[in-house]
């Protein structure tokens, strides 16, 4: 019986290992490491994950996106040498791990919903194509340029001529495999198989012999823990761009662990995903490993091998542990060609151009300031990434959500509406060949009424009321406005007061109990609340 509750787990702890061994040395090549690190990190996360997370299905381990991060950060804070970039690496990964613990003990998942949907589309999308860019040398066998994404490009358009042809032919040979196999074999884990390929035709016919790089020497067995570095400044450097990494790695863990724990009817808890997050960034820099976060990839993975559980993740620990001991000479010829192949076909799903047209066609299709504030937000983020760098482009697109959101707050939606043939109420401009009430004007307010609204509103209807030569009635349909503070209760009364002095009366039609009660016990909206249950009521 035990055996086969974990037959599931176990098969599909050994498919994530088949795509988690190759991947792992490869996101350690993006952040400027030893490809060992990759893995040095892998087998921590996946256990002490196991151990405090929340998902049965979230796979941990090193990732592109964090990667892509700790390379920027070494650049800035790294001496330029390799061991210095390995020590700030390392440090990257403690730092991390510590701010994620501090962050899950004070309760700070609720982070996560301030940056939506679009923006993290936005990011994750101007990251991959700088991720692809930046892998593109590797696999043709020429320089790779400094700096952000446009210096990558500009060095690759001028170093195109001098590529590798060796070089380029392992590369693209093992991008097609991958691809090809996907495409036809999508259960197959192509990306081990691609390795093996490489590693057999590096022996084969002696590649480093013929000028294409290959992985070299990796160092066996399991690292002793230890700290990068004693200088407590070295760390306190590190606390804006950990905080940065945490926040990615989070959001990217916990947008992966909720879709799966969605489908299969349990709860994911953001603290506690912050505390795993934590404890695995700890644990991955005490070994010598890098930073890790939630993979959306390999969870698929993960749950489409049939995981019912985190012992899958502890059965792809176990046999990376048992790479490190004695397969690490396997993987010693593999070409960086290959490896780079495995890492654009790994990224290149996530250039969602479909995601970003459809978030473009909705916001061109409608009137509503949100949908055209998402797509501008996505837009942002992709930007700020390929010209800013990582993350500030996060930033820049958090950003321009928030200010977008308090532009969408301070101007709510304020529409005529027309009676339907069956009664109901709907915005005028969406039915033109109905009229709208004889002598009165009957309106909307599509969100809620606070200080940061109570002006627009006010002389919207004033305005409204006006451009219809001041019916003798104006009726504000408040049955979708969920709630109200004092400032704009206090308006209301103003408003109807400006109203009368131009013969216009006002009547307030659907006001909810928590509106009535917060206006009223200001002392405000007495006479126009509580008394018209709906638009028809008011107006007979």
């Amino acid at each position: 019986m035990a055996g086969g509750a974990w037959r599931p787990d176990l098969l599909a702890g050994l498919t994530v290992w088949a795509v988690l061994v190759p991947e792992s040395l490869a996101y350690a090549t993006i952040a400027g490491l030893p490809p060992v690190v990759g893995l040095y990190a892998a087998v921590p996360a996946l256990l002490v994950y196991a151990l405090l997370g929340t998902s049965r299905h979230l796979v941990v381990g090193p990732m592109s996106a964090t990667a892509a991060l700790s390379a920027g950060i070494a650049l800035t804070h790294g001496d330029g040498t390799a061991a210095g970039t390995l020590a700030v690496a390392l440090t990257l990964a403690l730092v991390t791990g510590a701010l994620g613990f501090v962050a899950g003990a004070c309760r700070l998942g609720f982070l996560a919903a301030f940056i939506s949907e679009p923006v993290l589309k936005g990011f994750v999308v101007g990251l991959a194509l700088t991720i692809l860019v930046g892998q593109v040398p590797a696999l043709v066998g020429v320089e790779k340029a400094d700096g952000g994404f446009l210096a990558r490009v500009a060095g690759l358009a001028r170093s195109l001529g001098d590529l590798d042809a060796a070089t380029a032919v392992v590369g693209l040979s093992a991008l097609a495999v991958v691809l090809v196999l996907r495409r036809t074999a999508p259960r197959v884990p192509s990306s081990l198989v691609v390795v093996v390929l490489g590693v057999a035709a590096a022996l084969l016919l002696a590649l480093e012999d013929h000028g294409v790089a290959v992985v070299g020497a990796i160092e066996p067995g399991l690292p002793g823990p230890a700290l990068p570095s004693t200088d407590p400044r070295d760390y306190l450097d590190l606390l804006g761009p950990a905080a940065g990494v945490l926040l990615v790695g989070f959001v990217e863990g916990l947008a992966a662990g909720s879709t799966y724990a969605a489908r299969d009817g349990y709860r994911v808890d953001p603290d506690r995903e912050l505390t795993a997050l934590g404890g695995a960034n700890l644990g991955a820099g005490l070994l010598g490993g890098m930073v890790v976060n939630g993979s959306l990839s390999k969870t698929a993975v993960n749950a489409a091998a049939g995981a019912r559980s985190q012992r899958s993740g502890v059965t792809a620990a176990v046999l990376t542990i048992v790479t490190l001991l004695a397969l690490t000479p396997l993987f010693e010829p593999l070409p960086e060609a290959v490896l780079a192949a495995v890492v654009i076909t790994a990224v290149v799903d996530l250039v969602d151009v479909a995601a970003l047209r459809r978030l473009w066609a909705a916001g061109a299709a409608s009137t509503a300031t949100a949908a055209r504030a998402d797509f501008a937000g996505a837009a942002a983020a992709l930007v700020g990434v390929l010209l800013l760098d990582t993350l500030p482009g996060l930033l820049v697109g958090v950003g321009v959500s928030l200010v977008l959101l308090l532009s969408r707050a301070s101007r709510p939606h304020l529409v005529p509406l027309v009676r339907l043939p069956g009664g109901t109420w709907a915005d005028a401009g969406r039915h033109p060949s109905l009229e709208e009430p004889v002598g009165a004007l009957v309106l909307r307010v599509e969100g809620p009424l606070s200080f940061a609204n109570a002006a627009h509103v006010r002389d919207g209807v004033r305005a409204l009321s006006e451009q219809r030569g001041d019916p003798p009635l104006v009726v504000l349909d408040a049955r979708s406005v969920a709630t109200i503070d004092v400032t704009a209760a206090a308006m209301l009364d103003r408003l109807a007061e400006d109203l009368t002095r131009t013969g216009v009366g006002l009547r307030i039609a659907g006001d909810l109990g928590q509106v009535r009660d917060t206006a009223l016990g200001a002392g405000h909206g007495h006479g126009l609340l509580g008394r018209y249950p709906d638009p028809d009521a008011a107006l007979r």
